[in-house]
Order: structure tokens, then sequence, then C-alpha cells
């Protein structure tokens, strides 16, 4: 009969590794990779280029995570806002020279 699943088939082991798992990593190690070529960055893009991007974006968002739920907790919340992100950002040396151009939002209103 059809439309019934046949009964001796095997599962399949083999599973899917992704280029992020295999880094170590979090972040989409593949979406990177396609960003990057339909960016036209370069006309090739080598294959170590968007681990290492992802990885770099990763730290990143990490830092500035950690720092920013340092300032909610200081604040005694149990969510991170927009100011928190902000304070954090300003008051560590490095981030703030690399955001030195950049304007947060918070609300609708810009803080400075």
């Amino acid at each position: 009969m059809s439309g019934r699943g046949k009964k001796n088939v095997k599962p399949t082991t083999a599973s899917k590794t992704t280029k992020s798992s295999k880094a170590g990593l979090q972040f989409p190690v593949g979406r990177v990779h396609r960003l990057l070529k339909r960016g036209n960055y370069a006309e090739r893009i080598g294959a170590g280029a968007p681990v290492y991007l992802a990885a770099v974006l990763e730290y990143l968002t990490a830092e500035i995570l950690e720092l920013s739920g340092n300032a909610a907790h200081e604040n005694k919340k149990i969510r991170i806002g927009p100011r928190h992100i902000q304070l954090a950002v300003r008051n560590d040396e490095e981030l703030n020279k690399l955001f030195a151009g950049v304007t947060i939002l918070a609300d609708g209103e810009t803080m400075t």
C-alpha cells in the first residue's frame, strides 16, 4: 500500500555539523559568509574570513552584554535596556572609542 512507511528503513546516523559548531561559535558562520559574498566587498572570500568575523562579532556582543548586564544589576533591574547599553559602552574606554560616532536611541529620544 502506498502512503504507509517502509518497515525496514534504518534511521540515518549522519547528522549535519554546522560551520559554527565546528568553530565553537554561537554566531552563524554560514550566514556571515553568505552576507560577505553578497556585499561585494571582494571578488572572492576565503574560508577563514567568515569564521574570524563571526568570532569577532560574538566577542563584541558578549562583552557589551556582560557590561550592560552589570549596569542593569547596579540599577536593580532584571532587564537590559538601551540606557544600560549606553552606560556600558560609555564607561568602557575601548568600547567608547569604537562607538564614538554612534547614537543610541531609547524610546524615540537621543541619548548622548
